[in-house]
């Protein structure tokens, strides 16, 4: 019936209904309160160990709660249901509890809820832990009192490690006792088996502790944070506001002294592992090796610009570096996620940008370089494991188009490579465990998101999530195109870039244009896919072009186009969107005097910049939580990019929207939130203060305890209410 909907809908349009001049017309209330277009997918998903199964989390429609899937790879059928959310109730209460998440034990026994989460910043959660026995159908609580964090299975599927209150403890689930690992845990001074908030937010580590293969030891960090200094954030609630200090390394200043332990849980002793002398370093990943009792540690030097493999025998307490890599800028911290080991230990996969784009490099155990795997003018995207049995590798990459990712399988020699993903876009997989299924998430210019279950031959099983009836739907409310383009540069490089225009354009009249800008280092936005963005699309009914470009120092092109911007954020990419400002203004159908720039976060930056550097092309901006000094930002990203501001001064404060404020001429609204434990509102603070001292009058808007993604309830709907009703007046 579904299908027949659609196929009337288009026939219907294709008869003549001219929804290009009469769409039905979007509203900002069915984008942000609505949900008018939301997208399908699914959620939860997991493979189960043989392959031939996996499992999601699906809310059922007759009781409102989630309960856990079990489906065939054969099929793409449901064949069971593992865990019924009506049945998740804990005596005495008579209210099932609610699956925010789970994780199954190795032998597939046991299940591990997480109910009740909350997140604590972007990575990192807190929540109500349960067992559920798929056995006896028996649920149990994890542990009472507060809620924990990182709960997780050991591999023998009888122990839980989580943390909570900054110790690291084990549930026994044997005999149901409780081991605390450590107990100098203490808010703002001492983490033990969780990250930092720098390490969360700039390495992507929240959990820190890791199961030995055998599951009797236990690897952790511990983060010292007493000397970080803390950031004051207030909360505005209640008669007297209440102060959040946490702790916050900003650039050059100092980071939490990191060091790694193991804990033997049969004798109870706990050794550290020794990292070298210096203690000014990032512990960026930490791993057990599949067999033995070696711990990986993956070193970054401060300055991100060399790279240090140790192995450390946690018996003999002997640390040897394998593999040292040296950079004349920065190492791509997306590197130390692509380390594997071959599960015989004896030898493992890496990748590096040394030859200018990211390859992979067979190294044996010792060191000793076996073969580059890949090679040319393009370079990996993500890495998603070896078939062990077949020697064979999988991953994405650039090899098509800088704006496009597709599925690769590769042998370990490098020698027969072979292209799985068929359609033009953005390709993403999630493997079986044995590698003899994948589903595929894609989606293109022309085609919203979908999921597709494929064997490893790449014969399609089964669709498990389309999005044909949003789809019509965008063409019933005449959603606007998305053009590709490219911008060429006095360098010689080329700019990739995107266009939307009004679904009723006319190439005789004149339009304001709006650009979208983020433009950091190693990011995309001019991408092959769906362009979700229905606020853009709601603009160009409104009259308005959309125009975004990948500046240089954006990522897909290699290491040589995004290192240019090293140690001078902000010169290279604001010329760049000024120049393709400068480019579309010169279109017969582009109101030169009427150009426009938002972004948020980097973006921020970025349109900040723009309205000030380039003040004779851009009429209007919008800055949605600028960093605004990188000074105030944090030291893992900002070093990364600029070294130390006691060491590269005119990198910070050369291109600091403060320094430029007295530049302001046309119309400029700067947004931040209150709560932004990322970009701290103090960037707003001390911009506005700027802008005063310069005279320039200007529009600010602050959102009383939002945090950097500025959400919750009404806030989008507002947010976005009033960022239209500047366009509309000011552009």
């Amino acid at each position: 019936m579904k299908h027949i909907l659609i196929i009337l809908i288009l026939n219907t349009l294709s008869l003549g209904v001219n929804y290009a001049q009469h769409p039905n017309k979007i509203t900002l209330e069915d984008i942000f309160r609505n949900n008018k277009f939301k997208i399908n997918s699914i959620r939860g998903l997991k493979w189960m160990n043989d392959g031939n199964f996996y499992t999601a989390l699906i809310k059922n429609p007759q009781t409102g709660l989630y309960d856990i899937l079990k489906y065939s790879t054969r099929t793409g059928d449901v064949v069971d249901t593992i865990v019924c959310g009506k049945n998740l109730i804990m005596a005495p209460d008579t209210t099932p509890i609610s699956i925010s998440s789970y994780q199954f034990n190795n032998d597939e026994s046991k299940v591990l809820i997480s109910s009740e989460e909350v997140k604590i910043y972007r990575r990192s959660s807190k929540a109500i832990n349960y067992v559920y026995d798929l056995n006896s159908s028996e649920l149990t609580l994890l542990v009472r009192g507060d809620k924990q964090s990182y709960a997780t299975f050991s591999p023998d599927g009888i122990k839980v490690g989580f943390v909570r209150a900054n110790n690291l403890y084990i549930k026994d689930l044997s005999n149901d006792s409780l081991i605390q690992v450590t107990g100098d845990g203490k808010k703002n001074k001492i983490i033990n088996g969780s990250a930092d908030w720098v390490y969360e937010e700039e390495l992507s580590m929240s959990k820190a502790f890791f199961w030995s293969p055998d599951g009797k030891k236990i690897a952790y960090l511990k983060f010292d944070e007493s000397e970080v200094q803390e950031y004051n954030m207030q909360k505005w609630n209640g008669l007297y506001p209440e102060d959040y200090r946490f702790k916050y390394p900003k650039a050059g200043e100092k980071n939490s002294i990191v060091s790694v332990h193991v804990c033997d849980l049969t004798s109870k002793q706990t050794i550290e592992i020794s990292t070298g002398n210096n203690k000014d370093v990032y512990i960026a990943r930490l791993k057990w090796l599949p067999v033995g009792s070696t711990v990986s540690i993956t070193k970054l030097n401060r300055l991100q610009n060399r790279l240090d493999l140790i192995h450390a025998d946690v018996r003999t307490r002997k640390s040897v570096t394998v593999y040292t890599e040296e950079a004349k800028t920065y190492i791509d911290i997306d590197q130390v996620d692509d380390l594997t080991y071959l599960d015989d230990g004896e030898s493992f996969i890496l990748s590096s940008e040394r030859s200018g784009y990211k390859h992979f490099y067979h190294y044996a155990v010792d060191g000793d370089l076996i073969a580059q795997i890949t090679n040319g003018k393009w370079g990996i995207a993500d890495f998603y494991g070896i078939d062990v049995r077949k020697n064979l590798l999988y991953f994405s990459s650039t090899r098509i188009s800088s704006m496009e990712r597709h599925l690769y399988v590769s042998d370990l020699s490098g020698k027969k490579t072979n292209k799985l993903s068929i359609e033009p876009g953005m390709h993403a997989a999630d493997f079986s465990r044995d590698f003899k299924f994948y589903i595929d998430t894609h989606s293109s210019v022309d085609t919203p998101l979908s999921k597709t279950l494929y064997n490893s031959k790449g014969k399609k099983v089964k669709t498990l999530a389309e999005n044909d009836e949003y789809l019509a739907k965008t063409k019933l409310y005449g959603f606007a195109e998305t053009e590709f383009l490219k911008i060429g540069l006095s360098t010689g490089d080329s700019m990739n870039a995107y266009i939307m225009k009004p679904a009723d354009f006319d190439e005789t009249k004149k339009y304001p244009l709006l650009m979208y800008v983020y433009g950091g280092p190693g990011s995309q936005n001019v991408l092959n896919r769906w362009n979700n963005n229905h606020w853009h699309h709601y603009l160009t009914q409104q009259g308005y072009i959309i125009a975004c470009v990948d500046n240089r120092g954006t990522g897909g092109k290699g290491r040589d186009f995004q290192h240019v911007t090293y140690k001078q954020l902000g010169k290279i990419e604001s010329e760049d969107q000024i120049t393709a400002a400068k480019y579309f203004g010169r279109l017969p159908y582009i109101d030169e005097n009427r150009i426009g720039i938002w972004g948020w976060s980097y973006g921020g930056y970025m349109s900040s910049l723009a309205v000030l550097l380039g003040n004779e092309v851009f009429k209007a901006a919008i800055a949605v939580a600028p960093v605004t000094n990188w000074r105030f930002y944090d030291t893992i990203y900002t070093e990364r990019y600029l070294r130390k501001p006691q060491d590269n001064p005119s990198g910070y404060d050369d291109y600091s929207p403060n320094t430029h404020a007295d530049k302001l001429q046309g119309a400029f609204l700067l947004i931040h939130g209150t709560g932004d434990d990322n970009v701290h509102f103090q960037n707003a603070v001390e911009f506005q203060d700027a802008l005063i001292k310069a005279n320039k009058q200007f529009d600010s808007f602050y959102y009383p305890d939002r945090n950097h993604g500025i959400y919750g309830g009404n806030t989008h709907l507002h947010l976005y209410t009033m960022m239209t009703n500047f366009i509309l007046q000011k552009l």
